[in-house]
């Protein structure tokens, strides 16, 4: 751009808050110099040099009322608006350019035909323990699926596919009927893991618990921790604090308080020492059978259960010692113990097996014949 351009676009830019230059040499000091007839050469004649008259100051412009003009911030917070707007769409034109080049493609799939990843994130599923799965329904409803789900061509299955992550989206798609954008893209379970993980980090929208929980899986399935550890956007050792929890604390009572978004890592380390405790996986299971229990949202759940493990076992009515069952001799054969709704029998070494056989299917005749009876 040459330089009369250049002022160009900046007037056109700031108005006329900005003057013109004014020439470097002023109109009145230019002297014509006459021409010699035509064969004769021009008379010289001998000149003292006059120094150049200095330059005028260029006159601050003004408005009507004759405070100085600003310059035009409106045109330039527009053209700042206008990059800013360019350079998005750029950059998502590159992504989309960069997708189609690596074969990918966004298209409108029936929920029948896609699955959810083979290793679940989430300890809730719908509605349950997630309000905000409403207010997406709804936004959904109203506006559409704005952002599609990430999915890879089902590793055994033609013509179905599995989803990396978008889980909740896919869940939304259904309930409404619909149809769910997705993003077909081929992945390894390397791969799947890491997307399905990055993208939970990056929304941070698993509670810890989950987060201990997706650990365990992978672990169990045989992937590296390093690689579980990329995936969960988290370092060594906060990783071995996730197994320690989701080792510490019985499946399916992680499964029954459920998300529990409030009660982080500091509390749900309480619950793994209070665990080691004698007496405890009982006492947790009794309350985890409880109505009250069944009935509270996730975070109250977790409430519950720490305090009931909390409380010494005198005070969750609790027996420490086990009630010695005696043979007729007086020796004692096996020691009972019921804790809630768990009953232990704990039978001597030297007891015969073909006595446990016997007890085994005398109990399930007596169990028969009592559903028999209430029926």
């Amino acid at each position: 751009m040459n330089g009369r351009d250049r002022k160009n676009s900046i007037k056109a830019l700031f108005g006329d808050a900005i003057a013109p230059t004014q020439p470097s040499t002023p109109p009145s000091t230019r002297q014509a110099v006459p021409l010699a007839p035509q064969g004769r050469a021009p008379e010289v004649k001998s000149v003292g040099v006059q120094p150049l008259p200095e330059k005028p100051a260029s006159p601050i412009p003004t408005d009507v009322g004759g405070s100085p003009l600003r310059a035009a911030s409106g045109a330039v917070k527009a053209m700042g608006l206008s990059l800013n707007t360019i350079a998005r769409e750029a950059e998502e034109a590159r992504h989309l350019r960069q997708a189609l080049e690596e074969g990918e493609r966004v298209l409108s799939l029936p929920t029948s035909r896609i699955e959810a990843s083979f290793v679940s994130d989430r300890l809730s599923a719908g509605d349950i323990d997630d309000p905000q799965f409403a207010e997406l329904v709804e936004s959904m409803r109203e506006s559409g699926q704005q952002v599609p789900i990430l999915v890879r061509p089902h590793p055994s299955e033609d013509g179905r596919f599995q989803v990396a992550y978008g889980h909740r989206r896919l869940r939304a798609a259904a309930a409404l009927g619909i149809e769910v954008k997705a993003l077909v893209r081929s992945l390894t379970d390397d791969q799947l893991i890491l997307a399905q993980g990055k993208e939970n980090a990056e929304r941070r929208n698993l509670s810890f618990i989950e987060r201990a929980a997706f650990a365990r899986t992978l672990v169990a399935r045989g992937f590296d921790r390093r690689l579980i550890g990329d995936a969960l956007a988290v370092q060594k050792s906060e990783l071995s604090r996730l197994l320690q929890v989701a080792d510490g604390v019985p499946e399916t009572v992680i499964r029954a308080i459920g998300p529990a978004p409030k009660a982080g890592r500091e509390r749900w380390m309480k619950l793994v020492e209070l665990f080691g405790a004698k007496g405890a996986p009982e006492a947790a299971s009794d309350e985890v059978a409880r109505a009250t229990f069944r009935a509270a949202d996730t975070d109250r759940r977790f409430e519950l259960l720490l305090a009931r493990l909390t409380q010494p076992a005198a005070a969750r009515g609790e027996k420490t010692e086990p009630t010695e069952l005696l043979a007729p001799g007086g020796r004692a054969f096996a020691g009972y113990k019921r804790q809630g709704r768990v009953v232990r029998i704990d039978f001597a070494k030297d007891v015969d097996e073909a006595f446990l056989d016997a007890l085994s299917e005398h109990v399930r005749q007596a169990y028969a014949a009592h559903l028999k009876a209430q029926n």
